[in-house]
């Protein structure tokens, strides 16, 4: 078929531009190409500073604005003890979790270590502070948590007897032990009973309120307690059988756990919590006299008691000691012959440091 002029033309004007488009495309190839030769390693360390940037973005875009904290106790003010409850109180803690794109921390008293990780199982709960003993018997039960500090090893558990009743351990042969139970206090009374050779002994569960009702109407022979509500009770004629403080192997600890999932959506947590607790510390170190009347407001009681129980040397300045680390052994070893803690494991399985 014979072409037209206007379709010759046409055809001559496309294959010019589709030549024009080859020979641009060519020529940004060889610049590129020029380019990476001249100074590859200043492009590949821009790619990966791209890169990184990008990850991190993706990092902080991940980690909630909201984080989830559990603590032992319920008081006014709603705050633990310890450096992490000073840190919150004077607003340390919240300008360190800041700057990492956490804006609000939600505080949720609990009335004992149990009830606590059953949030923290439960999804409620991002991490928490509470005592060795059901942090232990959660984990070995298949709770995913990982331990990220133990900030306390020094916790005293007293064992009280009711008024004109037993005066010794050894009187408790036979007799019913009001307790809370899968907590420290459960622990350091089985421990106590076992080493004084004690008996037939019965053990009934009872968080604190109760057990201090029911030892005043002598329902039960006697209960465990620790720090100023153990020392109110003795102030009340109550009968101090025993306490920690005399076996040091008994002692119970603190530990601060995060639900792995959490861990998925911010892997520095434990470094960022640990720094920002570890400022903290250093700040109430410099205000000692204001932080045992915060402790006093936080436990309604006066600082000369507070001081007795929750002395600022207890308090750990690193996640970790040797000595803390052995005591939280023992007691798994303990947990694990008793029966109260489902399987054996290594404590260096479960810390991440």
């Amino acid at each position: 078929m014979k072409q037209t002029y206007r379709e010759t033309q046409s055809g001559w004007a496309k294959g010019g531009r589709l030549a024009l488009i080859a020979g641009v495309v060519m020529v940004m190839l060889v610049l590129q190409a020029c380019g990476n030769n001249a100074n590859p390693a200043g492009n590949s360390k821009a790619a990966a500073g791209n890169t990184a940037e990008a990850a991190g973005a993706d990092a902080a875009g991940n980690v909630p604005a909201v984080l989830n904290f559990g603590f032992i106790g319920s008081n006014k003010l709603n705050l633990p003890g310890g450096a992490e409850g000073w840190g919150l109180y004077k607003g340390i803690i919240q300008e360190e979790l800041k700057k990492h794109g956490i804006t609000e921390v939600k505080l949720t008293g609990f009335p004992n270590g149990p009830d606590q990780t059953e949030s923290l199982i439960s999804g409620r709960l991002d991490f928490g502070s509470l005592g060795d003993t059901p942090a232990i018997i959660a984990y070995a039960s298949g709770a995913k948590t990982r331990l990220i500090a133990q900030t306390s090893a020094h916790t005293v558990g007293y064992l009280i007897g009711k008024k004109d009743g037993p005066k010794t351990v050894k009187d408790l042969q036979g007799k019913t032990i009001a307790i809370q139970k899968g907590s420290f206090m459960h622990r350091y009374i089985v421990g106590l009973l076992q080493q004084e050779g004690v008996t037939g002994y019965k053990l009934v569960h009872m968080l604190t309120p109760d057990a201090t009702a029911a030892l005043a109407r002598g329902d039960v022979d006697a209960t465990t307690n620790t720090g100023v509500p153990a020392l109110k009770l003795i102030d009340q004629g109550y009968t101090r059988l025993d306490d920690a403080s005399s076996h040091p192997d008994l002692l119970g600890s603190s530990a601060t756990v995060v639900s792995e999932e959490y861990l998925k959506k911010f892997p520095d947590f434990p470094k960022v919590w640990n720094a920002a607790r570890e400022k903290a510390l250093a700040d109430l170190k410099q205000h000692e006299d204001e932080y045992y009347q915060f402790l006093a407001e936080i436990g309604d009681t006066t600082p000369e008691l507070v001081k007795q129980v929750s002395p600022i040397s207890d308090i750990k300045d690193t996640p970790f000691t040797e000595g803390g680390t052995k005591l939280l052994e023992g007691t798994k070893n303990f947990l694990v012959e008793e029966k109260l803690a489902k399987k054996d494991f290594k404590i260096s399985d479960w810390q991440l440091q």
